[in-house]
């Protein structure tokens, strides 16, 4: 599966650290504050790092849970906005649930890999008429410095074809 020449500009935009700083004092401000930052983006996987950082912690000494749901999120909207990039459609789209797995305590950068780029993009592509909706659940794996998992997220996405 090829990228399309709109989606590369899109990819290689968002992926200038200078364009992402921008678009997240714009649109995202607590992505801006928190250090957040897309590293990789393409059709087989996105990949988000978020600091440990002082800002970042909750009293427990740990990276506050908001700060990873943030990270988790960026990881799996950055290729559903990849893959809206490859359809000639006006689609909107809204996150309808959020499930996560914490299963150690995050004291170190964390770095969130998400591997739904195809199933994204099936699930949009399929959206061939007007008023057609359709749902995905975009799964994230958030990992420490160490390489331990840390967080598991679930985030499903909602679509509906406009007019």
């Amino acid at each position: 599966m090829q990228l399309s020449a709109q989606q590369i500009k899109f990819r290689d935009d968002f992926l200038s650290p200078l364009k992402q700083r921008l678009y997240y004092l714009k649109s995202l401000p607590m992505a801006f504050v928190s250090g957040i930052r897309l590293i990789h983006l393409d059709q087989k996987k996105s990949v988000v790092t978020v600091p440990n950082r002082w800002l970042n912690k909750n009293p427990f000494k740990s990276m506050y849970f908001a700060v990873q749901s943030m990270a988790a999120e960026l990881s799996t909207a950055a290729p559903v906005m990849l893959a809206l990039h490859g359809v000639d459609a006006s689609i909107a789209l809204i996150i309808v649930n959020i499930e996560a797995d914490f299963v150690k305590k995050a004291q170190s950068q964390l770095t969130f890999v998400c591997l739904d780029y195809e199933k994204i993009f099936n699930t949009i592509s399929g959206l061939v008429q007007a008023g057609d909706s359709a749902t995905v659940t975009a799964k994230t794996i958030g990992k420490d410095a160490d390489g331990d998992e840390v967080a598991t997220f679930y985030f499903t996405w909602s679509f509906k074809r406009r007019v």
